[in-house]
Order: structure tokens, then C-alpha cells, then sequence
């Protein structure tokens, strides 16, 4: 990463910031504006004079860019910087991990005031706001206040076109229905403009995969007191929406990885992915036995396709945050494994429970699928996904 901060002190001939009767908002604490950036040089010099112009001037101020660009954005920043009344820094990622949601866990991990405001840089997001977030905060005493859309007041006029109003309010019941407890008084978990204290948040807890980092901080690392301000969705002022059907994608497995954090809804998600394996090994033993090939050759490739057919879900949606731990060659041959491994056991189990505890052939099937399921996640968990452990060697140079 490359970092650039402007001069703290005003430099001569730059715009004063506004200032307001000391009546307006309560006294408030320093606030960091983190703003992640991706490709956005049209837009930052505008958005860094909307806040000189609506932050008022005994609020203690700083901006904090954190950039992914491949553009000139990292350098309209410095030069735009110049011009403002406050501090202006600019933290450049060489390899964007997470996308935009990982750079505003790096902008909180770097902020240093007792509130963190984080805002779009597309002008979407009105920074004449960012006063009142910070006031309703302290009112409230609360730990996160967001920005909605969707309560009195508040507008989606800035959303271009039907296609993305619809999918913005598909997204914000598909999260909300799924996050019933967690995004409780949150209207509008998909805003991407809150203010948070740098109390209520531990970035470390964080796993974002896109760019609805509100989402992973009420899931993970919900603050108990929220707080909801109206605000109107402004048009863009230049350039492209960076929503896509990728994105779309990848809001879908946060949500999934997201859901299945926990043991218990892991193993549920696991069990239905299993389910759903029987499709292409069904679709496979069609096609070869109606090729011609023996039906106990067919049953073995099929059986295969199942399990290639789980591993890429399991992958995506239940291991995502796992997968760095090993090669996915012996992250698949290890699954493999254990997934033949389950046609092999069932069978002497069954005859087991059948011949030595007396049970009847259906019962002893289904208590054998249960036993041998459980065994597989618990496997699949141990062997697969779980860090390998290190060396005393490797541990002893690690401390030094």
C-alpha cells in the first residue's frame, strides 16, 4: 500500500470552512470521512468542496480516501487536497481484497477520531448530512446511525432506472428476511452511508466481499444502540455505476457466508447442498446408462459428478473465507475422499445395525445416512478447511 497526507494546516487561499452557531448540533466529536474510491477522478474534487462547504468548522475533520483505482484518482486527490481546510490522506491497496467493503475496513482500521463517517465518492451521498449523523449519534448515545432511504424523509431518486430500484429493494428484503434479529430497526441495510463510533466496531471481525459493508458490520458487529437519519439518494455527478450482475453475485455469497457463520446454520447449508447433489448425479447416471456403459461403472461416475457438483457450492458459499489454507487440488481430493469414503462406510453400518442391534432395514438406512452425513461435515471441517497445523520451528522464527 502507498499512502499520501496532506498538509494539516490550511494552506493560503484555500475555501474556509462553513461555520454555524455553536446551537446548531451538539458539541460533537472528531469524525474521519472514509471514502473508498474506484475510479472516481471525475468526481473526488467535487465531493471534497461539498465538504468544505457543509462540515462546519469547529467540527475536527479529516478525510481518508482508500483507493483501488487504475486510474489517475490516487493523483486528483493530492492535487485536489491542496485547496482544503482540513487533513486529506490517501491510502492507495496495490491488491483490492474484498472490493470496496475491504477498503473501508482498512479506512476503519487506519481512522483515528472518535467517529467514523463512511460515504460513497460518487456525490451520491450528500456530506451536508455528516453533521447530523454525528449530532443524532450523540443524542441517541448510539453506536452506529445510517443514512436510509426508506424512512420518512428519505429518498431512491438518485437509483437510475426501475431495473436498479427493483433490485435494490430485492436485495434489502432478501437481507432483511434473512437477518430478522441482527438488521431489527435498520431500514435500510444496503445504505452505504453511516456513521459508527470507533468503539463499536472490531475491523478484525470483518469479512466483506463486495461493497455492502453495512451489512457485515450489523451481522458481525452489530453496535447495541442504532439510530436511523433520512437522506435523499443524489444522481451520480460523473462516471459509471460500479453496480453490476459480478457484483450481484458476490452480494449473494456475503449473504450466504454471512448466514452460515455459525456451526449449526453451516451444517444445515451443508446438508442442503448434499441434497442438491443428487441432481447431476441423477442427470449423469442417465446419460451413461444411456450410453451403454454398466450401471455400477455409470453409479461410480455419476457418484463423482455429485461430488464436484458439491464441492464448487460448498467452496463459494460455505468455505469462502477458508480456502487460503490449502492448494484447491488437495482442498477437492481431500473432499473427493471423504465423500466416497461415506459410500463405503454406509453400507457395512447398515448391515451392522441391522445384523447385531436387530433394527429394521429402513430405520438402520436413515440412522446410517444421519451418522455418516454428520461424520462427513465434521470431516469435511477437520480436513479440508481447518489451517494445517505449524511446525514448533516455523512458530519459534514466527516469534522472533
Amino acid at each position: 500500500m502507498s499512502e499520501y497526507t496532506a498538509p494539516l494546516s490550511t494552506p493560503a487561499g484555500a475555501p474556509r470552512r462553513r461555520s454555524e452557531p455553536e446551537s446548531a448540533v451538539p458539541e460533537p466529536g472528531a469524525v474521519t470521512i472514509v471514502v473508498p474510491t474506484f475510479n472516481e477522478s471525475a468526481n473526488v474534487r467535487r465531493l471534497l468542496h461539498q465538504i468544505t462547504e457543509s462540515v462546519p468548522a469547529r467540527m475536527p475533520c479529516e478525510v481518508l480516501f482508500v483507493d483501488d483505482s487504475t486510474d489517475d484518482t490516487p493523483e486528483v486527490i493530492r492535487e485536489a487536497a491542496k485547496d482544503c481546510p482540513y487533513p486529506v490522506a490517501v491510502l492507495h491497496r496495490d491488491e483490492p481484497v474484498g472490493g470496496l467493503g475491504g477498503a473501508v475496513v482498512e479506512g476503519l482500521k487506519a481512522a483515528a477520531s472518535e467517529w467514523i463517517v463512511v460515504m460513497d465518492g460518487d456525490c451520491q451521498h450528500p456530506p451536508s448530512l455528516v453533521p447530523e449523523l454525528i449530532a443524532t449519534g450523540e443524542r441517541a448515545n448510539a453506536g452506529l446511525v445510517v443514512a436510509s432511504r426508506y424512512i420518512a424523509g428519505g429518498s431512491r431518486a438518485g437509483l437510475a432506472g426501475g431495473y436498479r430500484v427493483a433490485v435494490s429493494r430485492g436485495a434489502t428484503w432478501l437481507a432483511k428476511a434473512l437477518f430478522p434479529r441482527r438488521l431489527h430497526g435498520i431500514s435500510d441495510p444496503m445504505s452505504g452511508f453511516f456513521a459508527i463510533r470507533r468503539s463499536a466496531v472490531t475491523a478484525d471481525v470483518l469479512k466483506p466481499l463486495g461493497y455492502k459493508i453495512l451489512l457485515e458490520l450489523a451481522a458481525r458487529s452489530r453496535p447495541r444502540q442504532v439510530a436511523e437519519v433520512p437522506f435523499a439518494f443524489q444522481d451520480r455527478y460523473a462516471g459509471e455505476s460500479k453496480s453490476s450482475a459480478r457484483e450481484g453475485f458476490r452480494f449473494l455469497r456475503h449473504l450466504a457466508g454471512l448466514r452460515t457463520a455459525s456451526p449449526v446454520a453451516r451444517m444445515i447449508g451443508f446438508g442442503l447442498i448434499g441434497a442438491s447433489g443428487f441432481v447431476p448425479n441423477l442427470v449423469g447416471l442417465a446419460v451413461l446408462t444411456g450410453l451403454g456403459t454398466h450401471y455400477v461403472l455409470a453409479e461410480i461416475l455419476a457418484n463423482q459428478l455429485g461430488v464436484a457438483w458439491n464441492f464448487l457450492l460448498i467452496e463459494q458459499l460455505l468455505f469462502r473465507d477458508r480456502r487460503g489454507h490449502r492448494r484447491w487440488w488437495n482442498r477437492l481430493g481431500r473432499f473427493a475422499l471423504l465423500a466416497n469414503a461415506d459410500l463405503v462406510l454406509r453400507i457395512p453400518l447398515i448391515a451392522l445395525l441391522v445384523d447385531r442391534f436387530g433394527m429394521a432395514v429402513l430405520s438402520a438406512t436413515a440412522l446410517a445416512l444421519v451418522l455418516t452425513f454428520v461424520l462427513r461435515f465434521v470431516g469435511t471441517e477437520a480436513l479440508v478447511y481447518l489451517p494445517r497445523r505449524r511446525g514448533n520451528r516455523t512458530t519459534a522464527r514466527r516469534a522472533v
